[in-house]
């Protein structure tokens, strides 16, 4: 054999594989479209750590201690923002040695909820912001606008999760923390580029390890794909204590901040803000807004009293029902599920004789919030059928409850935290479920007068004052 033969040998292929940026699945090829989630274009190749394929083998591991359910332990006290909304979603504030993802659209006001909340954590504490995306002079500038140009807080423009583990990981720790956003953290031992899916589980597995061994509450910001969920893998929401989502409508002046996970608070809860030149403003009666600019006399509007988390909230519903121009009538939706908007108007179609399918149905929840539980359906139906026949719902009326696909009205729970705030705002009347209103404490209630239906024909009834549908059927 000649020396040839012996020289130096190829270096080993580096193993990769291809991950989805949206779900985290793992591909064993490139695909246009993920199996998992249907995305497309989000397959990327990403290197993959060489180890070995080992066991347990023969050494012993050590063994843990078990303990009982009982302790003497106290819960740590919180750490209080003085933002009343954005304590109530928390749970009464943050927790030390907890993390906190907050997730919301581009531009939507992230840094600027995080910048006055870290302002108001610095007037009695140490509290750190380290942004990826801006610079110093970018983060000052916005603090002056919001009037904090002198607020107590540590300011850094870093982005390598080394640094700054390094800069945080000793005794002064501070006692918050704020990364804006985990998409532009990274790892300078893997090869994989920021905002892959490897990074940022990585780079937020190693600030979450250190905010629970240094006990500091941990910000973390993260952008959100053009489904509204958290960008990168779900299972970065799994890591962390608490999910926030910032929402809102760019047209519209408010903002919801909703908690959709709390492992030390309500999980479904909600704060309102108001953004202004002067940042984002707290709303202690999100009702009265949302109402403010209602004109009660005009068809196809109705008012649902709702419950977001602890809190009743009151919103416009409006719906416009118009005849089409089109092959297929088109179904506009702001606010509401287009898919529960499908079965109100198959219900009244079925139950009451409202033909709505062959026309133009527009559906809007003013004031830019988003409603998802099922005690719409009976607001939305009124709208409808108020649109449909041209007769307006009665002023001062509330309506709330679930249809049911044979059209009866089933019950819906807190009833009577409903009927308050309704009566705190002048509410007069009430359309709810017959079989659960009489379980409300009518003593709190006795300016509201309370209309009981049983079914989906007795509220077309109530609205449509001139006996019916408008338009012919078919």
């Amino acid at each position: 054999m000649t020396g040839d033969y012996f020289g130096e040998m190829p270096l080993a292929k580096a193993k990769s594989s291809y991950v989805c940026q949206e779900c985290g699945a793992q591909h064993s090829r490139w695909m246009g479209r993920c199996e998992t989630c249907g995305a497309w274009n989000s397959v990327i190749e990403e290197a993959t750590a060489e180890a070995a394929p080992k066991g347990l083998g023969s050494k012993r591991g050590r063994k843990i201690e078990f303990v009982g359910l009982a302790g003497a332990e106290k819960d740590p006290p919180r750490q209080m923002t003085g933002m009343a909304e954005f304590d109530r979603v928390t749970g009464g504030g943050l927790v030390p040695g907890s993390a906190v993802l907050v997730g919301g659209d581009p531009g939507i006001g992230k840094s600027t909820l995080l910048m006055q909340v870290t302002a108001r954590l610095g007037q009695s504490g140490r509290v750190v912001y380290i942004s990826g995306e801006e610079a110093i002079a970018q983060l000052r500038m916005r603090a002056r606008r919001l009037g904090l140009g002198e607020a107590t807080v540590a300011l850094a423009a870093a982005t390598n999760v080394r640094d700054i583990v390094a800069s945080l990981d000793g005794p002064d720790a501070p006692d918050a923390v704020v990364i804006d956003s985990i998409q532009t953290m990274f790892l300078d031992n893997l090869e994989s580029a920021p905002g892959t899916v490897a990074q940022v589980r990585t780079s937020a597995q190693e600030l979450i390890r250190l905010a629970k061994r240094r006990g500091f509450a941990l910000l973390l910001v993260g952008h959100v794909t053009k489904e509204g969920l958290i960008a990168g893998p779900r299972v970065l929401e799994h890591m962390v204590d608490t999910v926030l989502h910032f929402e809102g409508e760019r047209s519209h002046q408010f903002r919801i901040l909703r908690a959709v996970k709390n492992r030390f608070g309500p999980a479904d809860e909600i704060g309102v803000f108001e953004m202004s030149d002067a940042g984002l403003v707290e709303v202690a009666n999100p009702s009265e807004l949302f109402l403010a600019d209602r004109d009660g006399d005009v068809s196809g509007s109705a008012v649902f009293a709702g419950i977001e988390g602890s809190r009743p909230v009151l919103v416009e519903i409006q719906a416009l029902v118009a005849p089409t121009q089109l092959g297929t009538p088109r179904r506009a939706v702001i606010g509401w599920d287009s898919g529960r908007l499908a079965m109100v108007m198959a219900v009244l179609d079925a139950r009451c004789g409202y033909s709505l399918g062959p026309l133009d149905v527009y559906l809007n929840v003013a004031g830019g919030l988003r409603i998802s539980e099922p005690a719409a359906d009976l607001a939305v139906a009124a709208a409808l059928i108020s649109s449909e026949s041209g007769d307006a719902i009665p002023a001062g009326t509330v309506v709330f409850g679930e249809i049911g696909l044979s059209g009866e009205i089933r019950p819906v729970s807190r009833l009577d935290l409903r009927l308050k705030e309704a009566s705190k705002l002048g509410f007069t009347h009430a359309i709810v479920p017959a079989r659960h209103s009489t379980r409300a404490p009518k003593a709190d209630n006795t300016d509201i007068h309370i209309t009981e239906i049983g079914h989906i024909r007795d509220l077309a009834g109530i609205v449509a004052q001139r006996g019916g549908p408008k338009r012919a059927l078919g």
